[in-house]
C-alpha cells in the first residue's frame, strides 16, 4: 500500500483517467471507398479487418478505451477519449489508405521550381543475421541524379550529380541540359504524359496542405507519382517516385526497438514470404544506385512518411536506423505494422464531443456505489458486530489499492475509467464482502462446535481458503472471458471486475487473515464479548467437550462403574 501510494504521488497521476463517456473526446467517422472495378471489396470481412487494424493502430499510440466499430455497411466510427494525444491519433486514424514502398527517382525542396536535392540516409550496417539495416535520411549537401527506374521517365528526367557530370540513364536517347533552377527537364523524345508529370513535379508546392492532399489523388500502384514528405529535421520536400514495388500487406510485422550496439532507436521490419521476394528484388537494384536513387519511399495516403536509403540487398528482415527518437520510431513502426488496410477510407467528419454521460452521471454512479457500500457495511455491523471492524478495514484496503492501481494504470498502459468500469467496481464490493462472510461463518461454525477462538480461527482458515479461491476463480474466469469476447466499454467492466477479484485474494490472504489472527489474542474477541460477534452463547455453542474415565470394580464385585469427571 505504501509503495503503490508513494508511486502514485511520485508520478503525479493522482486520479484515474476517464473514458470518453465520462470526460468527452473526439469522434471520427470514416467511410469505406472501394477502388474502381472492386466495389465488392466493401464487405463485412474487409470492414471487420479494417476495424481491427485501426484499433491496433490507435492502441499502438497508447490510447486505451478507444472505440472502433462499424456503423451500417460502409462506415467506421472511432471514438478517442479526451486526455490522449488526440491530434496524433487523428492523423494516424485518418491515414487509412494502403501502404506502398516506392523507389525514389528524385527529391527537391518543397517550393516550386526548386533544385532537386538528395537527402542521404544514416549509415547502413549489416545485422548479425541475414538482414541488414537501412538508415533514416538526414539532411546533406544538395545533389541529384537522373532515375534509372522506369526507362521512359529516365529518358525525360535528367539532373546533374554532385560533380556536375550527367549520370547515365541506361538508354540511348539524348538528354537536355537542366535549367539554372535545377528542375529536371524533358528531353525532345519525352511524350506528353512524361512532360505532364515533369510539370506537375516542378510546380508542386508541398508547403500548401491542399496541394499535398491533391498530389497523389487518383494514382495507382503502377503509376509514377509525385508526393510530399518531411525530412529528418521536419522540413517538407517533394519526391518523384516510381511504381510501387512492395505493398503494406507484404509487411508481416514492424516495431520500434533500441539497437543493442549503438543504443539508438530503430524500427525492425519483417516481411511475408511473398513480400521478402519483392523487397529483396527492389533493394538489390537500389543498393547499386547513387543518391537519391538508392532510397525507397514508404508512402501512406499519398505522403512519404520515411525515405531510407539502401546500401545492401535486404530480404525477409530489415532495420531502419537514423535520427529516430522513441516517439518517431514508434510512429513509423505503427504505420508499417498496421498500414495495410484492405480498403481506402475518406474522413467524413472529425467532431469533438462532450461527455456522453458527463459529470452528472459520474456523480450518480459514485453515489450508487456509496449507497451499495453503506448497505453492505450496515449489514456487517448489524449481523457481525465487532467482526465488522475487520471487514470494514479490509474493504477500505481493497478500495485504496483499487484506486491507486487504476490511477497508475492510466499513464502505464493507457487505462481509462468509463462508466461500466465504475459499475464493475461497485459489483466488486459484494465479491469482496462475500469472502469475509465465508471466513467469518467458518470461524463461527468452529465456535459452535465448542472450540475457543484462537484454534477456531486457525481451523476455519483452510476450509474458508478453498471456498474463497474457488469463488474468486469463477469470478475472474467470467471477467477474463468477457474481456476477450467483447469490445469497447464492456471491456472496461470486465477489466475492473478481474482486477478487483485478484485484489480480493491479496487482501484476504495478506490482510484479513493475519488481522483476524492478531485480534483473536485480544480479550474482547478471545473471551467472546457479546458485542464481538463471537459470543458462544449467542451462537448456540455446545458445552466444552469433557472426557470421562471408568474406575476399576472391587474384587469379586460385578456391575457397572459410574463415570467420574475427568
Amino acid at each position: 500500500m505504501v509503495a503503490l501510494t508513494g508511486g502514485m504521488f511520485w508520478s503525479g497521476h493522482t486520479t484515474p483517467r476517464l473514458g470518453i463517456d465520462l470526460a468527452g473526446g473526439t469522434s471520427i467517422t470514416l467511410k469505406a471507398k472501394a477502388e474502381p472495378g472492386q466495389e465488392s471489396a466493401v464487405n463485412e470481412t474487409n470492414m471487420n479487418t479494417a476495424v481491427g487494424i485501426i484499433e491496433r493502430r490507435v492502441n499502438g499510440l497508447g490510447v486505451s478505451e478507444a472505440e472502433v466499430q462499424t456503423q451500417g455497411r460502409e462506415n467506421i466510427i472511432v471514438n478517442i477519449p479526451k486526455g490522449t494525444n488526440e491530434k496524433q491519433a487523428r492523423e494516424q486514424v485518418g491515414t487509412t489508405a494502403q501502404l506502398y514502398f516506392r523507389p525514389v527517382l528524385t527529391v527537391a525542396a518543397a517550393a516550386p521550381d526548386a533544385a532537386p536535392t538528395a537527402t542521404p540516409s544514416g549509415t547502413a550496417t549489416p545485422k548479425p543475421s541475414a538482414s541488414a539495416s537501412v538508415g533514416e535520411k538526414k539532411p546533406a549537401t544538395p545533389t541529384a541524379t537522373a532515375s534509372t527506374q522506369g526507362r521512359a521517365l529516365s529518358e525525360a528526367l535528367k539532373a546533374p550529380n554532385a560533380t556536375g557530370t550527367p549520370t547515365p540513364t541506361g538508354s540511348a536517347s539524348a538528354t537536355a541540359t537542366p535549367k539554372a533552377t535545377g528542375t529536371p527537364q524533358a528531353t525532345p523524345s519525352a511524350d506528353a504524359a512524361t512532360a505532364a508529370l515533369q510539370q506537375k513535379f516542378a510546380t508542386l508546392n508541398c508547403l500548401d496542405p491542399k496541394q499535398r492532399t491533391a498530389a497523389a489523388a487518383g494514382t495507382k500502384p503502377a503509376d509514377t507519382i509525385v508526393a510530399c514528405g518531411k525530412n529528418a529535421i521536419g522540413q517538407w520536400e517533394k519526391y518523384l517516385l516510381g511504381p510501387a514495388e512492395v505493398e503494406g500487406r507484404d509487411v508481416d510485422d514492424a516495431k520500434a526497438a533500441i539497437d543493442q550496439q549503438s543504443g539508438q532507436w530503430i524500427v525492425d521490419m519483417a516481411f511475408t514470404d511473398a513480400g521478402s521476394k519483392k523487397f529483396q528484388s527492389i533493394t538489390s537494384k537500389l543498393s547499386q544506385q547513387t543518391e537519391p536513387q538508392n532510397q525507397f519511399a514508404i508512402v501512406l495516403d499519398g505522403e512519404v512518411v520515411s525515405a531510407p536509403r539502401v546500401q545492401t540487398t535486404l530480404s525477409a528482415n530489415a532495420q531502419i536506423s537514423g535520427s529516430f527518437n522513441q516517439q518517431s520510431a514508434q510512429d513509423l513502426g505503427n504505420i508499417l505494422a498496421y498500414g495495410a488496410l484492405p480498403l481506402s477510407f475518406d474522413t467524413q467528419s472529425v467532431d469533438t464531443v462532450t461527455a456522453a454521460l458527463g459529470g452528472e452521471q459520474l456523480e450518480a454512479g459514485l453515489i450508487a456505489g456509496a449507497i451499495g457500500l453503506a448497505l453492505v457495511i450496515l449489514y456487517l455491523v448489524v449481523y457481525y458486530r465487532g467482526l465488522s471492524f475487520i471487514a470494514i478495514l479490509s474493504l477500505g484496503v481493497s478500495a485504496l489499492l483499487t484506486y491507486v492501481i487504476m490511477a497508475l494504470l492510466g499513464p502505464a498502459i493507457g487505462f481509462a475509467l468509463n462508466l461500466p468500469a465504475v459499475c464493475g467496481a461497485i459489483v466488486a464490493i459484494g465479491i469482496t464482502a462475500d469472502s469475509f462472510i465465508v471466513y467469518f461463518e467458518r470461524i463461527r461454525d468452529e465456535l459452535r462446535e465448542g472450540r475457543t477462538l484462537r484454534p477456531a480461527v486457525e481451523r476455519a482458515w483452510p476450509r474458508a481458503r478453498r471456498t474463497i479461491l474457488v469463488s474468486d476463480f469463477v469470478s475472474f474466469l467470467a471477467a477474463a472471458v468477457l474481456f476477450i469476447v467483447t469490445v469497447g466499454k464492456v471491456q472496461g467492466f470486465a477489466f475492473t471486475l478481474g482486477l478487483t477479484t485478484l485484489l480480493d485474494v491479496v487482501v484476504v490472504f495478506l490482510f484479513t487473515k493475519p488481522l483476524m489472527t492478531l485480534l483473536a489474542r485480544t480479550k474482547f474477541f478471545g473471551d467472546g464479548h457479546p458485542l464481538s460477534g463471537l459470543d458462544p452463547k449467542r451462537l448456540g455453542a455446545k458445552p466444552p467437550l469433557r472426557r470421562s474415565r471408568r474406575t476399576a470394580p472391587a474384587a469379586g464385585a460385578a456391575g457397572t462403574v459410574e463415570p467420574k469427571e475427568a
